[in-house]
């Protein structure tokens, strides 16, 4: 069974998980209802982008529950991916939103339309902007406390949506003025940005999944260095996710030592990597006789 610290951060994770799924969708629903009614296409779009939130906050749910799971024969490293894994379906979420909005979009140069704003469209996107500024600065801390992937990637896709949102202020502005055709051209650029928002959680998500560097060489071989016994480092890779690092090197030591005083080394050099270095939850290392 997994530890009770585990199963406390997990419970964590999913409740602001909720919270903010609650938040996202109450915004999302409001912008798409008002900006169908308006047939402002910049305002629907910013509607879909914030939809993706609460749908991102779902698999999230759903990748929290899996990663919790204990580490068992079959996975003796853990669920903890799992998390990482969710993460990109909220990256494919972004894209078919971005693809839907484009789509629209062209559909618009087709068949124009002149959107209605009025001073409730201006007073709906200030309040959901102060909710998704919220949003954001309360998963961004709480993912940092809880070293959760899922919360960090969640309030970049959130603070793309405060940038979004601020844009299409400044596009009513434009359109009540009568540069309606700034309409089209904004809901475009949104789907750009949600677009480059997905390749950025792709990205990070991949170098977990992918097992790239965690930690810098350097960082390590300083540390182990220091330990006395040890007379040089080398081979050190690092892996896995900022919670869950899995650090593997190799350690050259006097030749003549007992097996009992190298066997007090190897234990000496884990101890002190996870106690320096924040996130380190295993460390394998090769013991090498030197000349």
């Amino acid at each position: 069974m997994p530890s009770r610290h585990i199963m406390d951060r997990f419970s964590q994770i999913r409740r602001v998980l909720i919270f903010t799924l609650v938040l996202n969708w109450l915004v999302a629903f409001s912008k798409i209802a008002y900006g169908s009614i308006t047939r402002c296409a910049s305002m629907t779009a910013d509607g879909f982008h914030s939809f993706g939130d609460g749908a991102s906050n779902i698999i999230g749910i759903v990748g929290i529950w899996a990663a919790a799971r204990p580490r068992d024969q079959e996975h003796p490293y853990g669920h903890k991916k799992f998390e990482t894994m969710a993460t990109l379906g909220i990256a494919a979420i972004l894209f078919v939103v971005a693809f839907n909005i484009i789509k629209e979009a062209f559909l618009r140069i087709a068949h124009p339309v002149v959107p209605n704003v009025t001073a409730l469209s201006f007073l709906l996107m200030v309040i959901t902007v102060g909710v998704n500024i919220f949003v954001m600065n309360y998963e961004r801390n709480k993912g940092d406390r809880l070293s959760s992937d899922i919360l960090i990637c969640d309030s970049f896709h959130t603070r793309s949506d405060v940038l979004v949102s601020l844009v299409v202020i400044g596009t009513l502005i434009s359109i009540k003025i009568g540069f309606s055709f700034l309409d089209i051209i904004v809901a475009t650029s949104i789907a750009l940005l949600i677009g480059k928002t997905g390749l950025d959680i792709l990205r990070a998500s991949s170098n977990v999944l992918c097992d790239a560097n965690v930690i810098a060489d350097s960082m390590i071989s300083e540390i182990v260095k220091g330990i006395a016994g040890v007379s040089s480092v080398h081979k050190i890779r690092s892996r896995g996710r900022r919670d869950d690092v899995h650090v593997d090197l190799h350690v050259i030591i006097d030749a003549n030592l007992h097996v009992n005083e190298a066997h007090k080394i190897n234990h000496r050099i884990a101890s002190i990597l996870k106690e320096r270095i924040k996130g380190i939850t295993d460390v394998s290392i090769h013991m090498e006789p030197g000349k």
